[in-house]
C-alpha cells in the first residue's frame, strides 16, 4: 500500500522531470534561463565534492536551529503565561499587531540594530517563527479538555498536576502543528536574510551564483532547500502523527 502511495506520487516529478530535460534537448529554451537537468546536477555534485555546498548548508542549518529554539521557547513560556496570568490579556492586541507585521520588512532595522553577523539573522527567524507556535500554543492550553480540568479540581490536584497531567497532553497536538509551521517560517526566513546580508548559508550561495550568472547553481540550490525543507516538514509530521494521531498533521501545510 506504501509503495503504491509512494509511486503515485511519483508520477507527476518524473513528468515535469522529463518535460525539462526534453525542453532542453530541444531548445524550448535558453539554457541560461533554464539550464537542463544534466547542467544543474553537475554544478550541484561540484558544489558538494568542493565542500561548498556542505558548508552553506550547514551555516543554515545552524541558524534556523539557534532561531527555532529560541522561538519556541519563547512561545511555550509567554503560552503558559497567558493562561496562567490574567494580566496576560491585556498584551494580546500587542501580540495581533506584531503578528500582523512581516519580518523581511524590518530588515533594515535589524541590520542597523545588530549589523550583519548572525544576531540579526537569529531575531528574523525569532520574529517569524514565534507567532505561529505561539498561537497554537495558546490554542493548545486554552482548549484543553473542559471535563478532565473540572475532574482533575475536584479530585484537588494542584496547578502543576493540573498542567502536567490533563494541559499539557490536550496541547500536546497543537504544540507540535505549531513546530511544524514554524519550522517552514524559519526556513522562509533565513534564506531571505541570507540573501540580503551574509557571507555564508543557501541564500548567500544562491545569491552569489545569480551575481556570477550561473543559473545552474541556482537551480541546484533552489532544490537543496526544498529538498531539505521537505524532508524537516516530514520528520516533523511523522513525529506529529506518532505522538498525537489524528491530529491533522499530514493535512498542515
Amino acid at each position: 500500500m506504501k509503495c503504491r502511495i509512494f509511486a503515485k506520487r511519483c508520477v507527476l516529478p518524473a513528468l515535469l522531470l522529463a518535460l525539462w530535460w526534453w525542453g532542453s534537448a530541444r531548445q524550448w529554451w535558453s539554457s541560461y534561463v533554464l539550464p537542463s537537468p544534466a547542467q544543474v546536477w553537475r554544478a550541484f555534485w561540484s558544489m558538494t565534492r568542493s565542500g561548498a555546498l556542505i558548508g552553506d548548508l550547514w551555516a543554515s542549518v545552524r541558524r534556523v536551529a539557534v532561531g527555532f529554539s529560541i522561538s519556541f521557547a519563547l512561545a511555550f513560556t509567554l503560552g503558559l503565561a497567558s493562561i496562567w496570568t490574567r494580566r496576560a490579556e491585556y498584551y494580546g492586541h500587542i501580540v495581533e499587531f506584531l503578528r500582523h507585521v512581516p519580518p523581511l520588512s524590518l530588515i533594515p532595522l535589524l541590520i542597523l540594530w545588530f549589523g550583519i553577523g548572525e544576531r540579526s539573522k537569529t531575531v528574523l527567524i525569532v520574529l517569524a517563527t514565534f507567532f505561529p507556535i505561539y498561537m497554537s500554543v495558546h490554542k493548545g492550553f486554552v482548549t484543553a479538555n473542559a471535563k478532565l480540568m473540572e475532574v482533575g479540581r475536584t479530585m484537588g490536584f494542584s496547578k502543576w498536576q493540573l498542567f502536567s497531567r490533563i494541559m499539557f497532553p490536550c496541547a500536546v497536538p497543537d504544540i507540535l502543528v505549531g513546530m511544524r509551521i514554524g519550522i517552514g517560517y524559519s526556513w522562509r526566513a533565513i534564506i531571505s536574510a541570507e540573501m540580503i546580508a551574509a557571507a555564508s548559508g543557501l541564500g548567500y550561495m544562491i545569491l552569489d551564483a545569480q551575481q556570477m550568472s550561473r543559473s545552474d547553481k541556482v537551480v541546484a540550490g533552489v532544490f537543496v532547500i526544498g529538498l531539505v525543507g521537505y524532508l524537516t516538514d516530514a520528520a516533523l509530521a511523522a513525529l506529529i502523527a506518532r505522538a498525537a494521531p489524528g491530529a491533522g498533521g499530514d493535512d498542515v501545510g
